[in-house]
């Protein structure tokens, strides 16, 4: 149980209790990632039995989720050069001939996305007890930059099936765990941990509506000594946010965010599509897949759209 009313003294309580700060030396820039060792690699590539594809993106175009929330807009495409400017022979290039060329403007976390370790602090404090003003400046995150993990984000991924939950469920771990074995699958050490809510779903048959921000199934609070415990590397869900919205107390902004990302070092993924693959899952009843989720290595970001990719 936790105090709706107490939400300082919680969050300070599980960051105490579930800190991973000088774990991997004062240095460290990977977190939860130190988890994901090559040998685990070597035991997630052995999951792929079929060569079956998804990926696990939403298409990065300006029919998106957003809806403008602290300047985030959804993609911009814009071209360049096009096939008209070549059939015109406006382009300047000999013997015929041509091309197009392309360009895209978008915040970061605009899509499909990860959260990196410079995004969000605690009472001023980055990842491993950092200043964040040492960690994040005008020039960009100078220590945990996403491009720090450009390489790692690759091994076993587990997806956990939730069907389609209300908005405001918060999912607990009793849950987590329950899930998990009703589909004959173990959450273990260095995992890249999927949850699907079925929010994505509806909003994809039904309209955007309050998808990027509003209320939303989600992990609850309580779920942060699970997510310490079971050491895995990281976790995505196919919501705007990855914990419940609204929270669970009276006055708090992703206070589950404000845990696992400074204080856990986990690495934490949102609006991630898993439709494709929870169908082939359910087909199969096989819930483990090697995943290639690596990042754009935009030096520097905070975060970083991509293309997760399943092989099963």
């Amino acid at each position: 149980m936790i105090d709706r009313t107490d939400p300082e003294g919680t969050i300070a309580a599980a960051a105490q209790r579930c800190s991973n700060w000088g774990r991997w030396g004062e240095d460290d820039v990977l977190g939860t990632l130190n988890f994901l060792t090559d040998d685990k690699r070597v035991e997630a590539a052995r999951l792929v039995r079929t060569g079956r594809v998804f990926s696990l993106a939403q298409p990065f175009d300006a029919n998106g989720p957003q809806r403008g929330w602290r300047r985030r807009t959804n993609p911009v495409h814009t071209m360049l050069d096009t096939g008209l400017d070549a059939e015109r022979g406006t382009q300047g290039f000999p013997h015929g001939f041509g091309g197009a060329d392309d360009v895209v403007f978008m915040p970061l976390q605009c899509s499909t996305q990860w959260d990196g370790l410079g995004h969000i602090f605690d009472h001023g404090q980055a990842w491993n007890g950092r200043p964040a003003g040492d960690v994040v400046t005008s020039e960009g995150d100078r220590v945990t930059g996403i491009e720090t993990v450009g390489a790692r984000l690759t091994g076993r991924g587990v997806l956990l099936d939730f069907g389609d939950l209300p908005d405001g469920h918060a999912i607990t771990a009793d849950e987590l765990d329950e899930c998990a074995q009703d589909q004959g699958v173990e959450v273990g050490q260095g995992d890249i941990v999927c949850v699907r809510t079925g929010q994505l779903a509806r909003a994809k048959r039904d309209g955007w509506g309050d998808y990027a921000g509003g209320p939303a199934p989600g992990l609850s609070f309580t779920t942060v000594d699970w997510l310490h415990a079971k050491e895995i590397a990281a976790i995505a869900t196919d919501t705007w946010g990855f914990e419940v919205r609204p929270n669970e107390f009276d006055e708090a902004f992703q206070p589950l965010h404000q845990v696992v990302i400074p204080h856990l070092g986990l690495f934490v993924g949102e609006m991630w599509d898993f439709e494709d693959l929870a169908a082939d899952c359910a087909a199969d009843g096989r819930h483990d897949f090697w995943l290639t989720a690596a990042p754009l290595p935009v030096s520097g970001a905070v975060g970083s759209p991509l293309n997760p990719v399943a092989v099963k």
